[in-house]
């Protein structure tokens, strides 16, 4: 039976929001005995109990950035070779018993398709006839109809679901060719930078204050004024925000000028971040790997979907806890055990071996999978306070794609950041001072540390991607 872990008491896993210290965060001096003639013993230092707080990093494992002088990014990409059509097998009046309903399909006369009925079979058909750009009609080479009934033969049901593809053509002999082309197909897509903003104030006063608490932080500051605590992790929490914009971004549907109280929805356009790009464009499974036995299973599901898209053999892994414990999990089960203990990977492990329960890549299939534990998804304050994603699959290497800005084809990450940039003004991580603190901006009495950067995240090809939810 798995145990429970009960919290400790002890500092709080929330952060303060505030600009001044806050009474819970640290030892009260005055109930401490402060007071008396007896000086305490003082640790100066602030403990770093939480670790790197910041999250961001991702993006700069898998992804790459580059300047833009607009305020939106255009590509294209390409579709798909062959043609293939999902439809119906209609029996609706004025259409003929062998007529086949798809919605904008490419199926041309003289075409041999290969359609198949869930739980009735497939029948190879040559199409003789297009009444409509959303029918085909069609008659199969091994029965008289589609709805044959008796012996061996298939009966396609009515109204029910058919998918099909072309594999070649027939004609008869001294006939024309064809008499229409295809025109090769291809998605326009778009996405536009959002403005993240922040901002860092101290009083002057404040500022030539020391205090008998040592600060550091992630941006490297050290010393005992303690702005320079606040000022650094405005800055990292500003970073941050930049990623987790680029992540969880959201295009507004409510742009068409919606209004409200304080700030205009309407007058913002939103950016499309990874996980929404990744819904809409991309694949998505739900559950499989809360468990080592659901997991391979489930692997075994995403092999079969990327085998239908565009098969990349490399592929990076991040997870949270949870699932990145089941998939060690689930390869550790795929090894022998021997008597002398587990044998993982290309080693044995022995009595004075400590032994890694931990994989960093596998190999499953055509594909090869590295997985990496991603902190975004596992701290408290971020996606860690709600499971509802546990990772994503993104593809390793490059992609090719047109450039309509640019007006060529452009070889790039399938992750790439775009920021806002020109000859004279990069809005890529754009930091300023004002105030008479320091070197004299204005007449107000404190620093201002403002913050600035117009970004947005293109995701390439998210046909390969796949979501974990």
């Amino acid at each position: 039976m798995a145990g429970t872990i009960t919290p400790a008491g002890g500092p709080t896993a929330t952060p303060s929001a505030g600009k001044q210290t806050v009474s819970d965060s640290f030892v009260d001096l005055r109930s401490s005995g402060w007071a008396q003639q007896y000086l305490p013993e003082l640790m100066e230092k602030e403990a770093e109990v939480f670790g790197n707080r910041t999250i961001s990093g991702f993006l700069a494992q898998v992804g790459a950035e580059e300047a833009m002088a607009s305020d939106q990014v255009i590509w294209s990409e390409q579709g798909r070779l062959h043609v293939s059509a999902a439809g119906t097998f209609a029996n609706a009046a004025g259409l003929a018993a062998d007529t086949i309903t798809a919605v904008g399909h490419s199926i041309r006369v003289n075409d041999t398709v290969v359609l198949n009925q869930v739980g009735v079979g497939t029948l190879k058909c040559l199409v003789t006839e297009v009444p409509t750009v959303d029918t085909y009609k069609c008659f199969p080479y091994t029965q008289a109809a589609m709805d044959s009934t008796g012996g061996t033969t298939i009966t396609f049901v009515h109204t029910k679901a058919v998918t099909g593809f072309v594999y070649g053509s027939e004609y008869k002999k001294g006939t024309t060719g064809r008499l229409e082309s295809l025109e090769p197909g291809f998605a326009s897509l778009t996405n536009k930078p959002a403005i993240i903003k922040d901002l860092y104030e101290v009083s002057g006063s404040d500022a030539s204050q020391i205090g008998w608490i040592e600060v550091s932080g992630e941006e490297g500051q050290n010393g005992y004024l303690w702005y320079l605590k606040a000022s650094g992790d405005t800055m990292s929490r500003f970073s941050d925000y930049c990623e987790m914009t680029c992540i969880e971004g959201e295009l507004n549907v409510n742009a068409g000028g919606v209004a409200g109280p304080g700030v205009a929805l309407g007058a913002l356009s939103g950016t499309e971040g990874l996980f929404a790009a990744v819904e809409n464009r991309g694949n998505v499974t739900t559950g499989g790997f809360d468990t080592a036995t659901n997991a391979l299973a489930t692997f075994d599901l995403i092999l079969k979907r990327f085998d239908s898209q565009g098969a990349i053999e490399e592929n990076m892994m991040f997870l949270n806890r949870t699932n990145s414990l089941a998939i060690d999990d689930m390869l550790a089960g795929q090894n022998s055990y021997g008597a002398n203990g587990t044998s993982f990977g290309v080693f044995n492990n022995d009595a004075d071996m400590a032994l890694n329960l931990g994989f960093s890549g596998f190999r499953r299939g055509s594909y090869d999978f590295y997985k990496s534990d991603w902190k975004y998804l596992n701290d408290a304050t971020t996606r860690g306070s709600f499971v509802d994603i546990n990772g994503i699959i993104v593809p390793a290497g490059v992609s090719s794609v047109y450039d309509q800005v640019l007006g060529k084809n452009m070889k790039r990450p399938f992750l790439h950041v775009r920021y806002r940039a020109s000859q004279t003004e990069s809005r890529k991580m754009k930091t300023w001072v004002t105030g008479s603190v320091g070197a004299v901006t204005s007449a107000l009495d404190a620093m201002e540390v403002n913050y600035l950067s117009e970004r947005c995240l293109v995701t390439q090809g998210a046909n390969n991607f796949m979501l974990l939810k």
